[in-house]
């Protein structure tokens, strides 16, 4: 039997801030422009907005501390430790309370709702981190715990420690290892879900083609999105051809975009939460929150039997694996 879920205070859309860091990672950068999108989405009701100090060495947060002034108490925060630009990951105790403050004061508020170890840290012990975070908590500077790109086995680990109350993973019709062993757990504890990539980081849209080009400087370059080899250059005609079957036999028959229909999609799965979604305009914005589509059985047969076709898609999630972290440099 599922337990019930607290409020999470979670919209059912996150604005994601990496593609704003401005750290040249994720594309093309215009500061005001995202401000803009900052609050178009609270003015949408999109209240919730996740962030990193990785991202673009703490950029992301100044930027959306600035943009939520004199509206943070419409939004809910969520941000992350563990993984240091340049230097790794370290969840310790001395790291964790090092970074609170100065994501807090990047942040321009006292507390944040969320704080999500970014990647699990094999140098620490499970226990030594949760009970830092439990002290923050305690002292008034963190809402809820949270935790990113663990497997079940150590998010049970964590919760023989402390409350988890929230895990941040990859969900997306490209990538569902999630689905066997860590969403049915969540559903069991009524810990919320967030899931990122759902559009398989600007793979999943209308205008993808096989000759898309990445600036040297952008992740994807590297061929892998969450350790599977979705864009290396074996892969990647062969998955722009399967979203373009995507878009044309099943997104645009529903009056649908192809990123509408993989939102719906992810946000289908009862224990999904809240989707992080990566606009950065008001346009991309709107386009992406539209109110979901209901799939049918038809749609989902549909939609399944053109996903065989994906090249590159791995089952077993490895959280350890070297590179996972490599953007924040």
């Amino acid at each position: 039997m599922n337990a019930p879920r607290v409020d999470s205070g979670l919209s059912r859309f996150t604005l994601g801030t990496w593609p704003m860091s401005g750290d040249g990672h994720y594309g093309e950068f215009d500061r005001d422009r995202a401000i803009r999108t900052i609050h178009a989405a609270l003015d949408a009701g999109v209240t919730s907005f996740d962030t990193a100090p990785g991202y673009g060495q703490g950029h992301a947060e100044a930027l959306l501390g600035e943009a939520l002034a004199g509206r943070r108490d419409r939004a809910t925060i969520i941000t992350k430790f563990g993984v240091l630009p340049g230097r790794g990951r370290n969840s310790s105790r001395a790291s964790i309370e090092q970074e609170i403050d100065q994501s807090l004061a990047r942040l321009r508020t006292d507390y944040v709702d969320y704080y999500v170890g970014h990647w699990p840290d094999r140098n620490t012990p499970l226990d030594e981190t949760m009970a830092a975070l439990e002290d923050l908590r305690r002292a008034g500077k963190i809402r809820q715990i949270g935790l990113a790109n663990y497997t079940v086995d150590l998010v049970q680990s964590c919760e023989a420690v402390g409350a988890v109350d929230a895990v941040q993973v990859g969900y997306s019709l490209f990538d569902r290892r999630m689905e066997t062993e860590l969403f049915p757990h969540c559903l069991d504890r009524g810990v919320s879900v967030m899931a990122y990539g759902p559009l398989v980081h600007g793979l999943l849209v209308d205008g993808i083609r096989e000759d898309t080009a990445y600036a040297p400087t952008d992740w994807r370059t590297q061929g892998f999105a969450i350790g599977q080899p979705i864009f290396a250059p074996a892969n990647f005609p062969r998955n722009v051809r399967v979203v373009h079957r995507l878009r044309d036999e099943v997104a645009r028959p529903k009056g649908l975009t192809v990123s509408q229909l993989a939102l719906a999609w992810v946000l289908s799965h009862p224990a999904v939460t809240t989707v992080l979604i990566g606009a950065r305009t008001p346009a991309e914005l709107h386009e992406d929150i539209a109110p979901p589509s209901v799939l049918t059985n038809e749609d989902r047969t549909a939609i399944a039997d053109i996903m065989e076709g994906a090249a590159g898609r791995v089952d077993v999630f490895r959280p350890y694996n070297k590179g996972h972290e490599d953007w924040s440099r």
